[in-house]
């Protein structure tokens, strides 16, 4: 199913709100951390050797363009969650990143059946500019919640923005939904503000 109001290109359209930082996959960690009872965090080889999605799925940017039949490699969000107990008070997820980038997205979106911590792409490991070495890919939402070098993944009772929410973002982004700015349908905080741009 196509997205409403979206145009589909060839390539990615790559980029990095806070610039590209430097990754040493010897010493980066994705730790899973805040309401669990067992925090974790996983090496980039153990993550590779816990890849049990591979699916093709659209990529969605909030701008309006999209590119079709993307394969994706990676690991169930809702696997990791498992492992580290989630306990049921969480209620948002919070995607962190080597730069210092956040995005936010609710807990059930965070655990259906689609989200994984993607770390290949087509065929091969995900490139520095698409988020080596790995990111968060939901595919129905928009891909400024893809949050691109993610170190850690937060699990919180309370909703808090993230880089692009903090400017009227929505909190969700659902892109079946055109949830682009906060205040539109499907709000999940019940804020009325609506940013034009």
């Amino acid at each position: 199913m196509d997205a409403p109001n979206q145009r589909y290109v060839s390539r990615f359209i790559y980029y990095a709100a806070l610039g590209i930082p430097r990754i040493d996959i010897e010493r980066w960690r994705l730790s899973i951390v805040g309401e669990v009872e067992r925090p974790l965090e996983f090496t980039y080889s153990e993550l590779i050797s816990m890849i049990n999605v591979k699916y093709v799925r659209d990529f969605h940017c909030v701008t309006g363009w999209s590119v079709r039949d993307v394969e994706w490699e990676g690991v169930r969000i809702r696997d990791i969650a498992s492992m580290v107990g989630v306990r049921n008070d969480a209620k948002w997820v919070i995607f962190r990143s080597a730069d210092g980038y956040e995005s936010v997205v609710p807990a059930e979106d965070a655990l259906s059946e689609d989200a994984i911590v993607a770390l290949r792409m087509n065929g091969k490991p995900l490139d520095l500019k698409s988020g080596y070495p790995a990111r968060p890919f939901i595919p129905h939402l928009y891909g400024w919640k893809s949050a691109k070098w993610l170190t850690t993944i937060e699990f919180t009772k309370q909703y808090r923005d993230g880089y692009w929410e903090a400017m009227g973002y929505h909190e969700r982004g659902n892109v079946h939904l055109e949830e682009r700015f906060k205040g539109m349908e499907g709000t999940h905080t019940g804020k009325t503000r609506r940013v034009i741009a």
